[in-house]
């Protein structure tokens, strides 16, 4: 599966990132593929393990807020390996025709 979220500490100011780097500290940790843009940081493997960073991954922004916000989209398709890659890889290849 790949899941797409973001977490953000809720009335902390404007400047997130400190907090928000804590959470992609953990996905890097994670061992998991991944990959971090300007609103959502994907991750890739199985169910479990994905849901269990996601969780720290709040965890480590909860320890900086006592409220927060997050937005998950996930993609569960069972043989699929390596999607973080291959999907951008297919769009690329329809692009260039």
């Amino acid at each position: 599966m790949i899941v797409a979220f973001s977490v953000t500490p809720i009335g902390t100011g404007e400047d997130v990132g400190e907090a928000v780097a804590e959470a992609v500290r953990v996905v890097r940790e994670s061992g998991l593929p991944h990959r971090t843009d300007a609103m959502f940081t994907s991750v890739e493997g199985e169910w479990d393990e994905v849901m269990d960073v996601v969780r720290r991954a709040v965890d480590a922004v909860r320890a900086r807020s006592s409220r927060v916000s997050v937005v998950l989209k996930a993609d569960i398709r069972e043989g699929v390996t390596d999607g973080l890659t291959s999907k951008v890889e297919t769009v690329e290849r329809y692009l260039a025709q």
